[in-house]
């Protein structure tokens, strides 16, 4: 019985013995706070250059000159020309309508008919005074006669040049029985046709030239700071200040480009939208395709040159005009910068930022200053070390996104 009890004793006493031997000989661990893992960020490097500005804007293509062909005499058309329809093209002197003549040729013969007779009339008269001229210096004949006879001489010159001026009316107005192109174009509108009769003043059709296009582009005020044209200078800009202006549009199922100038911006400003007109020409002789009228383009303006731009993904771009630049030590700094303009996806950076600094570009929703980071840069090369800022920004405590 007794040795029932002391094996199961002595094995409980070994096993204590055993756990209090490994206790007293187990090695003291210390405790550690473990370390926060580095978020990995995508970095660009700045790298200073020169930046030629553009604005953007669109508009509506219109004619440089666009006129209504009107009827200076009044008469019934008895021809009208092919080209004297919707759409028609003509070049500069082409006929393109004809009136009834026949009674402006009767107005011009009996023009040509009263000048005969001022013409025998004055040369009557001319020599009756010139013999009455004569005979009074000789005293042969009164004062009185030759002072009437002078004064039937000028009645008669005078109706000789009334007589000439009604012949030239006479032919003029024959002339512009015919109706000619003014310039080269197209014709918009056509508003008569064979038979018709016109009065004087009458329009008989709405005619553009075709040699040049204009655009009317709204850019609002603030971009015009970025376009080499000087502010409240009105009517046409000079040659050597007029923007390069490129206009694209999709007609027809083709992509299409043409090319022109700024020539000159509009004084006034449009009060609901704050915008300032410029108006882009083109010429359509040197262009691949002409550029139609009525056609919707969009115009991209070259503006000025700006030196030592940075240029940043928008997404860089932090509350407060801030930055994060990575330093040496691959932990995030807060840096405000002075940016130039918001272009598109992409921030110009004017000052703030030295050539060689990474910046982070990734979205980062919480953010402290000082904390470290993986830097990968955008083009997949090898990280650049940071060259060191001119002038160090003050770095901000903390900032959200």
């Amino acid at each position: 019985m007794m040795r029932k009890l002391l094996i199961p004793a002595l094995i409980l006493l070994g096993s204590l013995l055993g756990a209090m031997t490994l206790m007293a000989t187990s090695p003291e661990l210390a405790p550690a706070r473990p370390e926060a893992a580095a978020a990995t960020v995508r970095v660009v490097t700045a790298t200073p250059q020169s930046v030629r500005m553009t604005v953007h804007s669109q508009g509506t293509v219109e004619p440089n000159t666009e006129s209504e062909l009107v009827s200076e005499v009044a008469g019934r058309i008895v021809w009208k020309s092919e080209a004297l329809v919707n759409g028609g093209s003509f070049a500069q002197g082409d006929e393109l309508l004809r009136l009834d003549d026949q009674d402006y040729r009767a107005t011009l013969e009996r023009a040509r008919a009263a000048l005969a007779r001022a013409n025998a009339e004055f040369e009557h008269s001319q020599f009756e005074f010139q013999r009455l001229e004569s005979l009074e210096s000789r005293q042969l004949a009164s004062r009185s006669a030759l002072e009437n006879a002078q004064r039937v001489f000028r009645i008669a010159e005078a109706a000789r040049q009334d007589a000439e001026a009604g012949l030239k009316q006479a032919e003029h107005d024959l002339a512009r029985t015919r109706l000619y192109a003014p310039f080269a174009g197209l014709v918009r509108r056509q508003g008569v046709d064979i038979g018709q009769f016109v009065n004087r003043g009458a329009a008989v059709a709405t005619l553009y030239a075709s040699a040049e296009s204009e655009v009317r582009l709204p850019i609002a005020d603030r971009q015009l700071a970025f376009l080499n044209v000087p502010v409240g200078l009105l009517g046409e800009l000079p040659p050597d200040q007029q923007p390069a202006v490129t206009l694209t549009a999709d007609y027809a199922g083709r992509a299409l480009t043409w090319t022109g100038r700024i020539v000159r911006t509009e004084a006034a400003i449009d009060t609901a939208s704050r915008m300032v007109h410029v108006v882009a020409r083109v010429g359509n002789s040197g262009q691949p395709v002409p550029l139609g009228v009525g056609l919707f383009v969009n115009a991209e303006i070259e503006g000025l040159v700006a030196d030592n731009i940075v240029r940043l993904p928008r997404s860089a771009l932090r509350s407060d005009n801030q930055v994060l630049v990575v330093d040496e030590d691959n932990q995030l700094r807060f840096r405000r910068i002075e940016p130039l303009r918001l272009y598109q996806d992409e921030v110009f950076v004017s000052a703030g930022l030295a050539a060689g600094e990474r910046i982070c570009v990734t979205p980062l929703q919480t953010v402290i200053d000082g904390m470290r980071v993986v830097p990968v840069p955008e083009d997949g090369d090898a990280v650049p070390k940071p060259a060191p800022a001119l002038t160090p920004a003050p770095h901000a405590a903390a900032a959200g996104a």
